[in-house]
């Protein structure tokens, strides 16, 4: 993760700026490890397959849009509410993965990618596969408990709405 996440102004604006700014219970995906490793495996692609020439551009593309998958996926499961979804959606993030992790063998094999490019990508890779593995697990014994909260509605005492107005209305 060398010079481009060690401390300028793009990890800064995502893992700083951005994430403290605006918080409520739909970004909560912001505050997962996953969802950071995700974004870095999407730079650091992007980074790496970016300046490929002309006739590369499609596979580059290709490469760009199955990392890009990864922490989309994570976020909309997330913001679905749903346990089912968002485990359905954590396991499309690991098919995207997968996906990402096939493309840069075949880089590396086609010479398209250094052993020192592949090596830094396939371990982002690794730690995010295994933390998304992580998350799935302890979310599947959430949802074998019945432990989980479908919806945004916050529970509250309907006193507060019985109380009578104040004086100047």
């Amino acid at each position: 993760m060398r010079e481009y996440w060690s401390g300028g102004a793009a990890e800064d604006w995502v893992f700083g700026m951005m994430a403290n700014k605006r918080k409520n219970k739909n970004r909560g995906y912001q505050q997962l490890r996953v969802w950071e490793d995700a974004i870095r495996l999407y730079a650091e692609t992007c980074r790496l397959v970016g300046k490929w020439p002309f006739e590369m551009k499609r596979i580059a593309s290709q490469a760009m849009a199955s990392a890009d998958s990864v922490h989309r996926n994570i976020a909309e499961g997330y913001c679905r509410r749903s346990i089912r979804e968002y485990i359905h959606y954590l396991y499309i993030a690991l098919g995207s993965l997968g996906e990402s992790v096939s493309g840069y063998c075949a880089y590396r094999t086609a010479d398209q990618l250094s052993e020192e490019a592949f090596e830094m990508l396939d371990q982002l890779a690794f730690k995010l596969e295994n933390g998304l593995l992580r998350l799935v697990e302890a979310l599947e014994r959430k949802q074998d408990a019945g432990d989980w909260t479908d919806t945004l509605i916050v529970r509250e005492s309907n006193a507060v709405y019985l109380a009578t107005p104040p004086d100047d209305q």
